[in-house]
């Protein structure tokens, strides 16, 4: 099946877009510019991960979006809260329905392109804290963009049911450079080491029992 993958340039989509390549066949990885404090370091890994696969990569600039949308995601470093991945600390970093935003872009572009599907990383470990990562939202997303679309546009979430160790598992059978993707909320030179999703990748190959790649301040 010809897809589009959505690529942030983090674990998951980086995962997301290798799978993708084993599976089917990915004509477009598609990433937004939407005012994220971690969008240049984010993009340039999800530019290298479609290099490496030779997928053609597109960038849709949503950066207007960002003053109208509250979140500290869009509000600068020193917003996003340290501490654990936990629902109550990692609230504060839901941009409101940005998957949804996503996902309608994405679909109109995969039809355009010829595409059936598209991809997204959403994945048990995000259930508790973004209700647009959860399965009854994707099954939702999936009829509209199913009805929605000539093609019959099918929405593939191969994520949804695995946590952050799955995938990270996943990531290196599958031959995913590590070392080439971002997670930090903060959007540092380094991972700083202390905001949940710092924590949450180094707990993720820590599990695994492998090597994480990633230089962090703390």
């Amino acid at each position: 099946m010809k897809c589009l993958v959505l690529l942030s340039g983090g674990v998951d989509s980086a995962t997301a877009l290798h799978w993708a390549a084993r599976e089917h066949e990915p004509v477009i990885a598609l990433s937004f510019l939407y005012g994220s404090n971690h969008s240049e370091r984010e993009l340039a890994c999800a530019a290298y991960q479609a290099q490496a696969l030779g997928i053609s990569h597109r960038v849709v600039d949503l950066s207007a979006l960002a003053p109208h949308l509250s979140s500290a995601l869009l509000s600068g470093s020193e917003a996003v809260p340290v501490g654990e991945y936990t629902d109550e600390n990692m609230r504060a970093t839901v941009v409101p329905f940005r998957n949804g935003i996503f996902l309608s872009i994405a679909a109109g572009i995969a039809e355009s392109c010829g595409a059936q599907g598209v991809v997204i990383a959403a994945h048990a470990g995000d259930h508790a804290i973004y209700p647009d990562c959860r399965e009854p939202f994707m099954q939702s997303m999936e009829q509209a963009i199913r009805l929605g679309s000539y093609a019959g546009i099918q929405l593939l979430r191969p994520f949804i049911a695995m946590d952050k160790t799955q995938i990270v598992i996943l990531g290196k059978q599958l031959g995913v450079n590590f070392s080439h993707t971002y997670s930090c909320y903060r959007g540092g030179e380094k991972h700083c080491g202390r905001c949940g999703t710092c924590r949450e990748r180094r707990a993720a190959f820590m599990a695994a029992s492998m090597v994480d790649p990633t230089e962090y301040e703390a």
